[in-house]
């Protein structure tokens, strides 16, 4: 037994060190348990009254410095899976105290889409269900902390961030989607947001909307060209129900439109339009 777990670890070294960038990663990455930990303690310094601290006692002073610092550490193990990093120590320690800074502005967008989500849902007995019960808030709370990682150029931590929140909720937001003020998740399981998405005010998702690519871009080897314009704009006060899909980053839904569920777009929409889907047998 020994003799063959020596055989298969110098094979899986082997393996390993073929993959491109497989030095540079020899340093562990970080830990997906910590960032979740520092998600739970920004959902708690932000409110908490609806989120609870690992230690009641604790003060905001000291939860916000533990939770910076722990973010500090993960946020440095990631800059080593950036090229231009420089001292990982240092760019983390530069992004804490910038993220810091925009705590107050996320609590305000947060609070906006708390009082989307209860005006626009009859089912929301109070603001305080809306923050402890809906998925909706739960994913976009984590999306609004991990958006502002991702605008200040941290790797990883966004997509960690998000991608728990999708896992949690089954609601997947790209942290460099650009979403705007009172955004309404109703229900949520099945929603997909990518990343070059732009969102409008007062716009409301309904389950399995899907905002994504139509096609990839290839660069001359043949694979998909990456950071470019790829999936669609979503104009201001516009409602999209169930299912419907929206694809392509030249795709623009005007203000006020209304797309109905199981809807497939791949062109714009005007302004005041309401789309709906129409069945062959409909139209027979």
């Amino acid at each position: 037994m020994k003799e063959k777990i020596r055989e298969t670890l110098e094979q899986l070294n082997r393996t390993g060190n073929e993959l491109p960038g497989t030095e540079r990663h020899l340093c562990p990455p970080p830990d997906r348990r910590q960032v979740v930990r520092v998600i739970k303690g920004l959902q708690a310094l932000l409110f908490p009254m609806c989120f609870r601290r690992e230690d009641p006692e604790m003060t905001d002073e000291l939860l916000l410095e533990n939770t910076l610092e722990l973010l500090g550490r993960e946020v440095c193990a990631a800059m080593r899976f950036r090229e231009d990093a420089g001292d990982p120590e240092q760019a983390a320690e530069e992004i804490c105290d910038a993220f810091a800074g925009k705590l107050p502005r996320i609590r305000e967008l947060l609070l906006k889409d708390v009082e989307a989500l209860y005006e626009g849902d009859p089912a929301a007995n109070s603001r305080e269900e809306v923050m402890i019960c809906y998925p909706g808030f739960y994913a976009i709370s984590i999306y609004r902390l991990a958006h502002e990682l991702e605008m200040l150029k941290t790797p990883l931590i966004p997509r960690i961030m998000t991608e728990f929140a999708h896992e949690k909720t089954g609601i997947d937001i790209h942290p460099g989607a650009k979403v705007g003020e009172y955004f309404f998740i109703d229900h949520g399981t099945g929603i997909v947001v990518g990343e070059t998405t732009t969102i409008g005010n007062h716009v409301k998702l309904y389950q399995g909307v899907t905002l994504g690519a139509r096609s990839f871009e290839l660069d001359e080897n043949g694979n998909p060209v990456k950071k470019i314009k790829r999936h669609p704009d979503i104009g201001n006060h516009v409602v999209i129900y169930a299912n419907a899909t929206i694809l392509g980053g030249d795709t623009v839904i005007g203000d006020g439109c209304v797309i109905g569920g199981n809807t497939w777009l791949t062109h714009s929409v005007p302004a005041g339009s309401t789309v709906s889907y129409t069945s062959t047998e409909d139209r027979r």
